[in-house]
């Protein structure tokens, strides 16, 4: 036995180490190679995200430490983003948003420690200084302002737990700025694109809507109408209509849930967390019950960390943030309890496989967008399907909004589709998935694990 003690753990040491420097296919990777870090990529299917070969439902939280007043990214610090997934572990979440990030900085350390946690990312493309001004959204819908999108797309589409980008949030927030629809759908049939002809893994991409009574539905529609190339892959509300004592017929969720029946793509709450009473989060329980599954694969409750020392900001937060410390909040406590009351679903939740486009919804008192006319590219952005969108220009950058020449007509139907065979810098290589790019050097190391498995088969024979 003291030759099998000796010789097996070199043998499966250095078969470890080999594998880790050297990216075998799935396939032939055993078990004991993957990195603990790993999670299944997340698909569409129908009306429904799957991992796995699962239907995959969104638990988790908005994570923003420091609020939009303090711009900072919370993902490219490796000291916070630990200090915090410990308290995401404690909540048993699958997925966290953030709003903000520096596309300028590495994010490995902590997506692979999200991902080791079984924590996706729900990522805002959007900063401050780049971004849809909803006021002047043609003039802000320019070639720097994609650049830097592009280049956000690049930093993360390398991680097998980037669940998901957000192309816009709440850019329409009343009957006006119904006008800007166009443009934020344009971003999103632009990011599809690129992330197709830089020959990403198909990462959904979607908007982020303010729940409005008045154009709620027809913005819904709006985004899943058309060509396949400019359609969201998904579409999430920030819906605060549930205020507790409530329930799935006093509150606006069983409206919601017969007025999308039929939507063919993944509707989920991007936030939800009614402050207007104290929260007990007794709408989990309905949430990811049988009313709602069918149309609604989750969502993610707002906020992770107080901000503001006034209300109505002052009472979202789970927990307060001190320097390197978090303190549990009663939201805190009252949310893992709710989340313990109510497992995540196991199966597939009555989930649609399939469905057609929305239609295209009229031109009103309430939209104000007729058809579904979107802007071309602008043709200074074209060069990043070939070359790719460079260095991004983090928070730092001067900023898009008003930057460089915008649109000049509109585009043709399905001028999103893939156009190029530009090479992906990274389309092999994903610190989260644990891959660390194609090498020839594969089929040496399997040769090198078989001799040493047949070396020790005889040695104890």
């Amino acid at each position: 036995m003291k030759g099998l003690s000796t010789i097996a753990p070199f043998a499966v040491a250095l078969s470890a180490t080999a594998a880790s420097a050297i990216a075998l296919p799935d396939s032939l990777t055993p078990h004991y190679f993957k990195r603990a870090s790993s999670l299944p990529e997340v698909t569409v299917k129908g009306n429904a995200f799957f991992a796995g070969g699962k239907r995959f439902y969104i638990r988790g939280i908005d994570y923003q430490p420091g609020g939009s007043s303090d711009a900072a990214d919370p993902i490219a610090d490796e000291d916070i983003c630990k200090r915090d997934i410990k308290e995401f572990t404690k909540l048993e979440i699958n997925t966290v948003r953030v709003y903000t990030i520096d596309n300028s900085k590495n994010h490995d350390a902590c997506m692979t420690a999200l991902a080791a946690a079984g924590i996706y990312l729900a990522l805002d493309v959007n900063t401050p200084k780049y971004s849809i001004n909803q006021k002047s959204p043609a003039k802000s819908y320019n070639a720097p302002y994609l650049q830097s999108l592009f280049a956000t797309i690049d930093e993360f589409a390398k991680y097998s737990n980037t669940l998901l980008f957000f192309s816009g949030n709440e850019v329409i927030n009343d009957v006006p700025t119904s006008k800007s629809a166009p443009y934020v759908k344009a971003v999103t049939r632009d990011m599809k694109q690129y992330i197709k002809n830089r020959n990403y893994r198909a990462i959904p991409v979607g908007y982020s809507a303010a729940d409005i009574d008045d154009n709620r539905v027809e913005a819904a529609h709006f985004f899943n109408c058309g060509t396949d190339d400019e359609r969201s892959d998904f579409f999430a509300f920030n819906d605060y209509s549930w205020c507790n004592p409530s329930s799935f017929s006093k509150s606006t969720w069983g409206d919601k849930v017969k007025a999308f029946s039929n939507y063919s793509i993944p509707i989920f709450l991007s936030e939800y967390g009614c402050v207007k009473t104290a929260r007990s989060f007794a709408e989990v329980a309905t949430l990811y019950g049988s009313q709602m599954t069918p149309v609604y694969s989750g969502g993610l409750v707002y906020e992770y960390s107080q901000e503001g020392t006034a209300p109505p900001q002052s009472k979202y937060g789970l927990v307060k943030v001190s320097s390197d410390s978090t303190t549990e909040l009663d939201d805190f406590d009252s949310l893992k309890t709710a989340f313990k009351k109510t497992p995540i679903p196991t199966d597939d939740g009555g989930y649609k496989p399939d469905g057609g486009p929305s239609n295209c919804p009229d031109k009103s008192s309430t939209w104000l967008v007729s058809g579904d006319g979107l802007p071309a590219i602008p043709a200074a952005a074209k060069k990043y399907s070939k070359s790719g969108a460079g260095s991004g220009p983090g928070l730092s950058g001067d900023g898009s909004q008003d930057a460089g020449a915008g649109s000049t007509g509109t585009a043709t139907a399905g001028s999103g589709q893939a156009s190029s065979t530009g090479k992906s810098k990274s389309t092999h290589s994903s610190v989260a998935s644990g891959h660390m790019g194609e090498l020839s050097l594969g089929p040496l190391v399997c040769g090198l694990v078989v001799s040493l498995s047949s070396l020790l088969g005889a040695f104890l024979l």
